[in-house]
């Protein structure tokens, strides 16, 4: 199916919901999204810098969102610039103009940093001096951020197409595809990689896992199957973020289910019903996923059962909650930053990082949580620790004395 009729249905999809609202009177405020509401601020969140790389990307739904090699970190606007940021300082190591609609990205692995245009390119660049090394021409825009592993790059376009490409010129090397509902979501789950293999969410309900030296599909999973009668009823899209901890895989679909799936046999540990395009996300213990309404939840990671729920941003549009620290922090559409508690659920802090959406999941490395705007605008922000008072007893001051002898 073509861009421009992909993008059809979607605007024959929006037209009838809103419709529908038309004739909703006095519930049409039902629909308004949650007001903000004050509460005591327990974590003291520090915003580092900020700094605009580019014209932003509003209502676009694209996939750009900051990116780390360890020691730089990496972002790229819709307007065609990427750059290369100190991450303590936020000040420019280096700037490339491409001078293309970009769409996703980067993508940063083996000193390559790729993003994806909205014509249908993949653009590599050195991660040292931002030169351009090659474009290859992948024939469908990208939605999803492109990964890079043992000289291959991966990279999964609109029309439910895997492609690989060489890390080296660009070359083709292998395209896996799935069938493609008549109707779908604007948007596409990020693959992951794990081993030697590349896991993919499809616009079918298919997590699909393709070894990436061959190609070949080693295997498949429906995690959300087309149920209804209608193409709206239909959509099953995995869309949203993939995690890995471990040997495990965690996603979830539209109209479906978050699974936890075995990632060497695509077997299923475990299912729980929950419907979310927004995907889940993972640390060692928890799950955190935001349904269709935008209930923010948390799971226990090896049995799926519910640890909280948190109702503050409904009809919000928040982002897939990030574990940072003690707190899962959300982004929403006013461009404020939620930080949660990851125990119970509770508000803990919150900061704005900008007059426009933050529609895609802010990214953590290390100790530090970097977020992009629709604006074009990177931040940094710090969770500050407490300081100790000055009278505070030293607790070496009273730890038992340990010799030699005791040892």
């Amino acid at each position: 199916m073509t861009t421009a009729l992909r993008a059809l249905g979607l605007v024959a999809a929006a037209f009838v919901v809103s419709s529908c609202s038309l004739f909703q009177g006095d519930e049409e405020k039902e629909l308004e999204p949650t007001k903000l509401i004050d509460f005591e601020t327990k974590v003291d969140v520090k915003r580092l810098w900020s700094t605009k790389i580019g014209d932003g990307a509003e209502f676009l739904l694209v996939a750009l969102q900051p990116a780390s090699d360890g020691n730089r970190v990496f972002a790229a606007s819709r307007n065609g610039n990427v750059v290369a940021l100190d991450p303590g300082t936020g000040k420019a190591v280096w700037r490339t103009e491409l001078e293309t609609d970009l769409s996703a990205g980067p993508g940063v692995g083996e000193g390559l940093i790729v993003v994806g245009a909205a014509n249908g390119m993949l653009i590599a660049l050195d991660t040292d001096s931002g030169a351009e090394l090659w474009r290859a021409n992948v024939t469908g825009e990208t939605l999803a951020r492109p990964v890079i592993k043992d000289g291959t790059v991966i990279t999964l376009t609109i029309d439910n197409r895997l492609r690989a490409v060489s890390a080296f010129d660009g070359a083709e090397r292998w395209t896996v595809e799935q069938a493609t509902p008549a109707l779908t979501m604007r948007g596409s789950a990020s693959p992951v990689l794990v081993g030697t293999s590349v896991i993919a969410g499809f616009d079918n309900g298919r997590l699909v896992a393709v070894n990436i030296a061959t190609g070949n599909t080693e295997w498949e999973a429906m995690l959300s199957p087309p149920t209804g009668r209608s193409d709206l009823e239909r959509l099953s899209d995995v869309d949203g973020l993939i995690s890995i901890v471990g040997q495990d895989v965690y996603a979830s679909g539209y109209h479906g289910s978050l699974v936890a799936l075995a990632s060497e046999s695509g077997q299923v540990l475990w299912t729980r019903e929950l419907s979310s395009f927004k995907g889940v996300s993972a640390d060692w213990n928890n799950l955190y996923t935001v349904d269709d309404e935008g209930v923010v939840i948390a799971l226990t990671r090896r049995t799926g059962d519910e640890s909280w729920r948190q109702n503050a941003l409904i009809r919000r549009e928040p982002t897939v909650p990030v574990a940072f620290q003690t707190t899962v922090v959300v982004g929403d559409l006013d461009g404020y930053l939620h930080f949660f508690s990851n125990f119970d659920g509770n508000p803990v802090a919150r900061v704005r990082a900008g007059s426009t959406a933050v529609s895609i999941e802010p990214v953590v490395v290390a100790d530090r949580l970097f977020v992009q705007g629709d604006d074009g605008k990177v931040s940094a922000y710090v969770i500050r620790q407490p300081k100790r008072p000055d009278n505070a007893p030293d607790i070496s001051d009273n730890a038992p004395d340990v010799s030699d002898e005791d040892t």
